[in-house]
């Protein structure tokens, strides 16, 4: 059995699950939020053996403990989901109680074959981590300042004729209703750095790293040995429209394409996957206008669905393939 522990409004299992069904291989969806009104479960322990039943209470579908080789931690989300309301301080601790048991439940099944796991991909979201695992391999890396004392940013930001700020964790910030605002990458004047006042700096950590010219970017996904790497074509596109931060380019047409890795390039990967004990990452690199590769980060549970579907390349058949021979 594979287990697959995600939420509703993710896409990327189905592709994934449909791979499995054509191999004849019984999966498993839990979608965590729904976890106190969409599932029966229980987990026991006697004289003989420790274990668990989950059962979808709509589709009838049962997982064993025993039974799961394989587990694919695709992003679970907090349960949020009653069947019935109490006050909203019976709700909470009930829902508290609910996250913890789905905590600890990962911890228990930890030792599993995993794409995404509890333990790992937490530590391996750390971009000091990954930075320092990348420079002890030998990879070009930008260089990076974490501060809250406006000093030390414009010490280290004078260096370069421009930096780039960056969020560490929380990538958007929601301003009520349905307004949104997301914060993409920043490139900066250094000099305009000193205009700001020093609450600015004091009341948050910034992230700042040198701006690197850059030729093209990379977007490489690695399912255990296997690497695919997707060619993003940043640089022809406006400042605000995907130069900088290629995430802005969804909507103007941004190029990906089929990108040749070198073979130091994907041992860096999988190395730098087996250091973080991961089976799976999403990395971004840049290559500079002299042919260097520089890494910017590792997302240990990165998003890979709209690659498939712009270059063709066979990620979710992969996943599927990695869940059945546990690599």
């Amino acid at each position: 059995m594979i287990f697959i522990i995600t939420n509703k409004e993710d896409i990327h299992p189905t592709p994934v699950i449909e791979h499995l069904n054509v191999r004849n291989q019984p999966v498993f969806r839990l979608n965590t939020e729904a976890l106190l009104t969409d599932y029966e479960f229980n987990w026991w322990c006697d004289e003989k053996v420790t274990d668990f039943r989950i059962k979808n209470v709509h589709n009838g579908l049962e997982v064993y403990g025993h039974d799961i080789h394989s587990v694919w931690e695709r992003r679970p989300t907090f349960p949020t989901e009653l069947m019935y309301h109490n006050c909203v301080e019976i709700d909470k601790h009930n829902l508290e109680e609910a996250g913890g048991f789905l905590s600890f439940l990962l911890y228990y099944i930890g030792n599993k074959f995993s794409i995404g796991h509890h333990l790992y991909d937490r530590s391996a979201a750390s971009k000091m981590l990954q930075l320092k695992i990348a420079q002890t391999l030998g990879m070009n890396v930008p260089a990076t300042c974490f501060s809250n004392r406006k000093a030390d940013i414009i010490s280290f930001a004078q260096k370069y004729e421009y930096v780039t700020l960056k969020p560490i964790e929380v990538d958007n910030l929601w301003l009520g209703g349905e307004n949104e605002y997301v914060f993409y990458t920043q490139k900066v004047k250094s000099s305009l750095l000193s205009e700001q006042p020093e609450e600015a700096f004091s009341q948050t950590v910034s992230y700042v790293q040198n701006y690197i010219e850059k030729t093209f970017e990379l977007r490489i996904t690695v399912v255990c040995d296997k690497c695919f790497g997707c060619k993003i074509d940043s640089q022809i596109m406006d400042e605000d429209k995907g130069r900088v931060d290629w995430r802005q380019g969804y909507d103007y047409g941004l190029k990906h394409e089929v990108f040749d890795l070198p073979d130091y390039i994907q041992d860096f990967c999988r190395e730098f996957l087996s250091q973080m004990h991961l089976n799976f990452g999403c990395f971004d690199f840049i290559v500079t206008p002299e042919s260097e590769y520089v890494f910017l980060e590792c997302n240990p549970n990165g998003q890979w669905l709209w690659i498939e579907h712009q270059t063709g390349m066979k990620i979710s058949e992969a996943i599927a393939e990695a869940l059945i021979k546990g690599c």
